[in-house]
């Protein structure tokens, strides 16, 4: 084999013309070898070995019309959260044997749209999308070129459009309410921007909560806004309040990795958790039960959350647009609650 045949990826074309053979030749002894001759197949066989050919599956299901490929954009794959939601989209269509494809937008709208515009080239049957904007057009525009789309962990705001998501609204009054009876009377909540709609949603429901207790939100409530959605964004922010000299007793984290940061550094700065600062994250990903501390967090069914936006979109373009609303569950540890140590 050339230098240069090495440089690129071997066509069928190049199977062809080293067996000295027709393309059609070739395609039948990749579909139908029983239509070749016994010697014609060996040659094509050992051109195939010879220049490690590998047959474009996507091109040949397209021609086809059997594309079996799913495509899936998330926030954020490297968070436990949304690894354990895709993990629910792939066991789903797993049993109809059709394969994810996974994209992380990192909240991006440009982003979001690149990995469309490659889905779409790829051919994907359908998309399960974290939508990093309100506004859904680029979504239903790939719906009436044909490819099925479903609005993942976002209810839909065009009812057209299928949409599974948690109400998050009811996790942020989940976590207050627990504080609140925990005897904090004053809560800083380690939040992310209010353009991602969790945020906004899980702030509401503390401010609810808080109003309904008969606290002055403006008062009770401290909220932060992080750097980032992660560990170093939890340890940069409770940094800071610590620094300025505040010590709440009371800590909600807008997710199960910012908590780790804040329970990271209050480790670091001896301050006694929960005694000194309760602490309470959001997701219940799989490390939150397993830390020296063990995290109270508001628990999402995240395999659901995969396996029924699956569900949805593999009903086909003719079902009726379903609108599923999966509600959170409290779970209470050590990082809170004395008793529960």
């Amino acid at each position: 084999m050339t230098q240069q045949a090495a440089r690129r990826r071997a066509s069928i074309a190049d199977v062809a013309r080293a067996a000295g053979v027709s393309v059609g030749t070739v395609s039948n002894v990749l579909n139908r070898p029983e239509r070749v001759l016994p010697g014609t197949r060996e040659r094509v066989e050992a051109a195939i070995e010879e220049l490690s050919f590998v047959r474009n599956g996507s091109a040949r299901q397209l021609r086809a019309g059997t594309i079996t490929t799913i495509g899936a954009i998330v926030l954020d794959i490297a968070n436990p959260f949304f690894t354990d939601v895709a993990r629910g989209i792939e066991e789903r269509l797993d049993r109809d044997d059709f394969t994810l494809m996974v994209a992380s937008s990192d909240d991006d709208p440009e982003r979001e749209q690149r990995y469309l515009r490659l889905f779409e080239e790829h051919g994907v049957q359908g998309v399960m999308v974290v939508p990093a904007t309100d506004d859904i057009e680029h979504l239903l525009a790939i719906r009436r070129r044909g490819t099925g789309v479903v609005l993942l962990d976002r209810p839909s705001s065009d009812p057209s459009i299928s949409s599974v998501a948690v109400d998050d609204v009811r996790g942020g009054e989940l976590a207050a309410r627990h504080l609140l009876d925990e005897g904090h009377t004053r809560i800083v909540f380690l939040n992310g921007p209010h353009t991602i709609r969790q945020c906004a949603d899980r702030h509401e429901g503390v401010v609810k909560e808080l109003a309904a207790a008969g606290l002055d939100p403006a008062s009770a409530l401290q909220e932060i806004t992080v750097s980032s959605l992660n560990a170093e964004g939890g340890e940069a922010a409770i940094r800071g309040l610590l620094e300025s000299g505040e010590r709440p007793t009371a800590v909600f984290c807008v997710n199960d990795l910012v908590a780790l940061g804040v329970l990271r550094t209050l480790r670091t700065e001896n301050i006694a958790v929960p005694t000194d600062m309760a602490v309470v994250g959001y997701d219940d990903v799989a490390f939150a039960a397993e830390l020296s501390t063990p995290l109270t967090s508001i628990r999402q069914p995240t395999h659901e959350l995969g396996a029924r936006a699956a569900d949805l979109l593999l009903s086909g373009p003719d079902g009726e647009a379903e609108h599923v609303m999966f509600q959170p569950t409290l779970v209470v540890r050590g990082s809170s609650s004395a008793s529960a140590r």
